[in-house]
């Protein structure tokens, strides 16, 4: 007897904060627990990133984890990743001085593959990533221009 078992396709995503201060939020997540805080000269202790940064990091972490994915249903090695995001931001909405619509501007976004992957393939898996990654697609849909490099090691 063959079980017919379907994956869940929505869920619910759940995380709480105690918030001791103006600046800290102390997240919990699963059984894990970080902060997300203001640096020191906008009055936070810094003991985690700012939540704008938080953002940005999180579209890093999901380039990685959606980019490994796509790269096994390619059949592309990828070997590991290193990534990194330069975001241009508005700060006029966070300072208050006046609301801003698209306060993520642009991010470029740098993704090296440890492996020798060839041009065309990293354009195919760019483009999947694209598809699939949930934080890419939230920022693109909000107005965000988002560059990417995707490059390989030397072979």
């Amino acid at each position: 007897m063959a079980l017919n078992i379907r994956p869940k396709t929505s869920v619910i995503l759940k995380s709480q904060a105690h918030c001791p201060s103006h600046s800290k939020a102390q997240v919990s997540v699963r059984d894990l627990s970080f902060a997300i805080d203001e640096p020191t000269e906008r009055g936070g202790t810094n003991t985690g990133p700012t939540p704008t940064d938080t953002v940005v990091a999180a579209l890093i972490g999901c380039t990685n984890v959606i980019g490994h994915k796509c790269a096994s249903s390619l059949g592309i090695e990828i070997g590991h990743l290193d990534i990194s995001a330069d975001c241009e931001f508005d700060r006029r909405g966070v300072m208050l001085s006046e609301e801003i619509d698209l306060p993520f501007v642009k991010i470029k976004l740098r993704v090296e593959a440890s492996a020798p992957v060839s041009d065309d393939d990293l354009e195919r898996l760019s483009a999947e990533v694209s598809k699939y990654c949930p934080l890419s697609k939230l920022f693109r849909q909000a107005g965000t221009v988002i560059e990417e490099n995707w490059v390989a090691a030397a072979a």
